[in-house]
């Protein structure tokens, strides 16, 4: 989402502005970029509803939050820097009336957190304003930026939203009307993007041709029969259980849904829609209780732990997992191995970002302001650990050593997912790849560096093979580098270090 302006101090960035510096502070996980949520719903307080659906949403983004209501053809719109119940409070939410609402909540990176880059993207029209709330990343920003450019638009964040925004405002600037217009707009994006648009004559929800970022449609509780139906739109099913709204389906790739008080239609834009959503979405980054594919994640996370104990069996004491996000994928392995399930390490939940740098010596302690082991449970024990994936293997090493000073007398970690080999380009924060451990190193180098007595992903075969759906219909790129959405070649060299590459093996 982000295009990450010059920086002066990262030559990196002066000379390709997608690229953000790379820093030894930024967490040692992919990262989501976005939660989108929309409400069309006469009569109902749409901004409260948003809320909480962003609320509900917060695990995509924690840097700012923001919502836009439409009464009429006036627009309210807040956002701020900060969580959801940090930007937003009952006397802001009770100024905001509307039959529609647009929220984002949103992830960005090293040198793009500022306000003017918050969404929902607030574009005027010759048709009215307009509102995007957007999840994914383009590939072609650079061009779409010169050609609006060159329209005289004047850009006022630095983020890919606002130039699909401003390609609608284009579109629509011809005689086009909403839907013409948008979908002329969405044929000149490349890349992924889900997104949420209210306008004043309605509300769309849109994935691109592979579907790379979730989108799902719901509805409301009818309060009598006669009454219409009031739809919602959410990144993930978990935004709809929180307002008590019933799910109805996905948005499907290359797929328009408008909405307004006649109902819903569905506009099919893209002619050869290939379905590839994020497998990490499925793995990591979407919350256990959401659904796709027809069960929830819970159900998946622990089947890959079921298949990663049967690849990789260990004789060890205890199963214990790297909190939150290790925990079903180590209940599984534990399940089919036989070894007991335990709680090993403690978190602290409400570490987030924070000014107040620790001391030396709290910096040296590394993983204990977030993760605390437990003694008793782990000392004299042979410990097996599951996490969902390796990105730098700066965190698993000051976990493992945090395990081992805990009294663990082996560690053996094992990777419920396969080795990150290539950065993201749609819409995840990962590390250039010369900084992607498994990019440059061997799974025995691995674990020699992060200090582990046996080290062992999940094969991408036993990855997909564990989905409900055609494998083929996954982005799996990250573990491959087969990125389904050619990346111009100023782009991919902004991350992708083409002399260094890794190449997984599809076993």
């Amino acid at each position: 989402m982000n295009l990450y302006p010059p920086s002066d101090a990262d030559s990196a960035a002066q000379s390709n502005p997608f690229s953000p510096p790379f820093s030894p502070d930024r967490p040692d996980k992919p990262e989501e970029a976005c939660g989108v949520f929309g409400v069309f719903a006469p009569g109902e307080d749409v901004a409260k509803l948003t809320y909480f659906g962003l609320f509900a949403l917060q695990h995509r983004g924690q840097e700012s939050a923001g919502i836009a209501t439409f009464e009429g053809d006036q627009v309210h719109l807040h956002k701020e820097m900060g969580l959801v119940s940090q930007v937003f409070s009952e006397t802001i939410l009770g100024e905001m009336p509307g039959d529609l609402a647009v929220g984002h909540t949103r992830y960005s990176t090293t040198g793009s957190s500022r306000v003017v880059n918050a969404q929902p993207a607030v574009t005027k029209t010759c048709l009215g304003t307009l509102a995007l709330a957007h999840n994914g990343n383009l590939v072609n920003t650079i061009q779409l930026r010169e050609d609006l450019l060159r329209s005289n638009y004047n850009l006022v964040t630095t983020t890919d939203s606002e130039l699909i925004a401003l390609a609608i405002a284009e579109e629509i600037s011809t005689g086009k009307g909403w839907l013409e217009g948008a979908i002329s707009a969405f044929n000149r994006c490349q890349g992924a993007f889900s997104l949420v648009i209210g306008t004043p004559a309605g509300m769309m929800g849109v994935r691109d041709p592979n579907g790379i970022r979730p989108l799902v449609i719901g509805t409301l509780p009818q309060h009598s029969s006669t009454d219409p139906i009031r739809y919602v739109l959410s990144s993930e099913t978990c935004g709809l259980d929180i307002i008590g709204a019933e799910f109805l389906r996905e948005v499907e790739p290359g797929e328009l849904v408008w909405i307004n008080e006649e109902g819903l239609a569905s506009f099919h834009w893209a002619q050869q829609p290939k379905p590839k959503l994020c497998i990490f979405e499925m793995i990591y980054f979407a919350r256990p209780d959401s659904v796709m594919d027809d069960e929830s994640l819970y159900s998946y996370r622990m089947r890959i732990g079921r298949r990663l104990a049967s690849e990789s069996p260990v004789e060890a004491d205890l199963v214990i997992a790297v909190p939150d996000s290790g925990i079903p994928a180590a209940i599984g392995f534990s399940q089919a191995s036989g070894i007991p399930y335990a709680e090993g390490l403690i978190k602290n939940r409400y570490v987030g970002r924070t000014f107040i740098q620790p001391t030396q010596s709290m910096r040296e302690s590394g993983i204990r302001m977030k993760l605390n082991p437990l003694k008793d449970v782990l000392n004299g024990k042979r410990v097996v650990i599951v996490d969902d994936s390796i990105v730098r293997g700066t965190t698993s090493r000051k976990i493992v050593k945090a395990l081992r000073e805990a009294g663990a007398t082996e560690v053996h970690m094992r990777i419920s997912s396969p080795p990150v080999t290539h950065p993201c380009f749609y819409g995840i924060d990962t590390d250039n790849q010369d900084q992607l451990i498994a990019a440059t190193n061997s799974v025995t180098e691995i674990a020699a560096q992060i200090g582990v007595d046996s080290l062992s992903y999940l094969s991408w075969a036993g990855m997909l093979s564990e989905t409900h759906s055609n494998p083929d219909h996954f982005c799996s790129a990250c573990f491959t580098g087969d990125y389904p959405v050619p990346v111009p070649e100023p782009v991919k060299r902004s991350k992708l270090k083409l002399e260094k590459v890794a190449v997984l093996e599809k076993v």
